[in-house]
């Protein structure tokens, strides 16, 4: 079975039965349903949601309250430091640890987030990279902090064109994890890439959800959503963030709200105009991650939208549990 642009890697048998997986733009109202869906059928949730790992941001990256906490358990929320630059394939390690631990032969997963990429690795599985010693790491993160990442693209042009004509030269990230690939192993990054990978979920027993609610309703969302997490403490978040004195280059520091509110905290703009700044860079965000799911997602995909998209309030995704058959 093939999901449009997603494609399950030579076998439909993977290692996790009974998942679910519930993809949506950000504030569509994904983990309202996850919630519901896990609560009725005895399950756990995971996070797929890339900026959702780290720590520190509860409050700006959405993560689930407290109360729903302790309603169903969650994995894989809040685990990693700001300081790390987490990868879809380190994401796929952590999933497959908890699926070895045995935790899903009892309760099926119901994986939840707006990362199209982790999706993508649990149908397709992701292609095993070599172990990067500590000491070239540190190396490749203190030469970009030092001389940035248009200066590592060059060198990167220097030693491996193909990858450095893919990458944008100010894509700090992805350019030192090439260079980092490349020097630990002395093989590039595609050639790593290109080999096969596994999938982790069965294709015969899952069900795929995608969440598309209307643009106009979804706009709204976002907006009442920043405004309460700045009632909720999101500025006391990028303080605390900003007082650890990271790379801007790292992934937490690129989380919507931590720019544009540091930004105001350092008088650079009135809070009024971050608090606009990011509501906007939020819509923008979820439009590109709805084209995404269109393109990428095919007929497997239930697709929830227009008024049955309304899973942001309790009542709304209970009635959208019950029309999705159990596992």
């Amino acid at each position: 079975m093939a999901i449009s642009g997603i494609k399950n890697s030579g076998t439909s048998e993977g290692r996790i039965k009974n998942a679910t997986l519930i993809a949506g733009p950000t504030a569509s109202g994904k983990s309202a349903l996850a919630l519901e869906l896990a609560e009725r059928d005895g399950g756990v949730i995971v996070n797929a949601d890339s900026m959702q790992v780290y720590g520190v941001l509860d409050v700006l990256t959405a993560r689930p309250s407290a109360d729903d906490l302790t309603r169903v358990r969650h994995f894989l929320y809040g685990h990693v430091s700001p300081a790390t630059a987490y990868s879809t394939g380190n994401w796929l390690r952590d999933v497959a640890v908890l699926a070895d631990s045995g935790l899903f032969a009892e309760k099926p997963p119901v994986f939840v987030g707006g990362t199209g990429l982790y999706f993508r690795g649990l149908a397709e599985g992701i292609s095993e990279m070599p172990e990067i010693p500590a000491e070239i790491r540190d190396r490749w993160r203190w030469r970009l902090n030092e001389e940035g990442a248009p200066r590592l693209h060059r060198v990167l042009m220097h030693v491996d064109s193909e990858v450095a004509m893919r990458l944008k030269a100010s894509d700090g990230q992805r350019i030192v994890r090439a260079l980092e690939v490349l020097e630990a192993s002395g093989r590039s990054i595609l050639k790593w890439q290109a080999d096969k990978g596994h999938p982790l979920i069965d294709f015969a027993t899952a069900r795929f959800i995608v969440i598309a609610p209307e643009r106009d309703l979804l706009i709204k969302r976002i907006d009442q959503r920043f405004d309460r997490m700045i009632e909720d403490g999101a500025l006391d978040e990028v303080k605390e963030i900003m007082a650890m004195r990271l790379a801007p280059e790292l992934p937490a520091m690129k989380a919507i709200g931590v720019r544009e509110l540091a930004a105001a905290i350092a008088g650079e703009m009135s809070f009024d105009e971050a608090i606009e700044r990011a509501k906007i860079a939020t819509r923008q965000y979820s439009k590109r991650q709805s084209t995404w799911f269109r393109n990428q997602f095919g007929p497997e995909w239930q697709r929830i939208g227009g008024e049955a998209g309304r899973t942001s309030g309790g009542a709304d995704a209970s009635e959208v549990a019950a029309g999705i058959n159990r596992p």
